[in-house]
């Protein structure tokens, strides 16, 4: 027909070759932008539902986060102490009041050191943080806790590693304070900056450490210190279960003869 261009089969299969080719090409970029996407996109956080205390101790304890820019929480393990700790500051970096949640403890712990763990510093840390991440996972889900680690938002780092830092905006919380060292204590302490709250856990019955307790040292020290409370729980206190209040009562009591 006069006017149209005709194009030879080879040309003609060249052209269907290239549009296949083509489509192929937009719809790989199209997937490969949804998985940017997906890899970008921050996750969304649970609804964080209110903290109740269920004990007397625990009450004290909340009020004294809300109201003290360093809080000493003393006593036995099972009382809640670390729970409530990684629940409050889980509401805070929800509520946009603070930037980041850091948490540390002394690279001891029942007369282990980080050394004889198997990985780099993070695998070696990170089973210690378990139970913070049990808690951030239950109380801002399990993606978006993930997220957080990813960009530092939510961060763990061993004591050694806060000298020459300082926590602004930030919700840091020490655990097994009583392994410090007096020195320690004083290094992590004066790592405060504006809008840090500083939170420190710990049990002076269970120290694996030889000399002073930065943990007393720190608490004895700083009694009566304007923005500086502490709440002390006793064995009365343990809401894990009943045998390991009674547990910790025997192991309480002196050892027979």
């Amino acid at each position: 027909m006069k006017g149209r261009q005709r194009f030879s089969k080879k040309d003609q299969r060249q052209h269907r070759a290239e549009k296949k080719a083509a489509r192929a090409m937009a719809k790989n970029q199209a997937l490969l932008e949804i998985v940017q996407n997906e890899a970008t996109t921050k996750p969304r956080p649970n609804e964080v539902k209110a903290l109740e205390a269920r004990t007397e101790a625990q009450g004290h304890y909340i009020i004294a986060i809300k109201s003290a820019q360093l809080t000493f929480g003393i006593g036995p393990a099972g009382t809640g102490k670390t729970y409530i700790a990684a629940a409050m500051a889980a509401e805070a970096l929800a509520s946009k009041r603070i930037e980041r949640i850091i948490l540390t403890r002394p690279a001891v712990e029942a007369g282990e050191h980080l050394g004889f763990l198997p990985g780099e510093l993070a695998e070696k840390i990170d089973p210690y943080m378990a139970p913070f991440m049990d808690v951030f996972h239950e109380r801002l889900g399990r993606g978006f806790t993930e997220y957080l680690v990813r960009h530092g938002t939510i961060e763990c780092a061993p004591l050694a590693f806060m000298r020459g830092r300082t926590f602004r905006n930030a919700f840091v919380i020490l655990d097994e304070a009583q392994n410090t060292t007096p020195t320690q204590m004083k290094l992590f302490l004066t790592r405060a900056g504006e809008g840090a709250k500083l939170i420190v856990n710990g049990d002076p019955r269970q120290k694996d450490i030889p000399g002073p307790s930065g943990l007393t040292d720190a608490v004895d020290r700083l009694q009566g210190l304007s923005g500086v409370r502490t709440v002390t729980f006793e064995a009365g206190d343990i809401v894990r279960s009943g045998l390991v209040q009674r547990v910790i009562e025997r192991y309480e009591l002196p050892a027979a003869a």
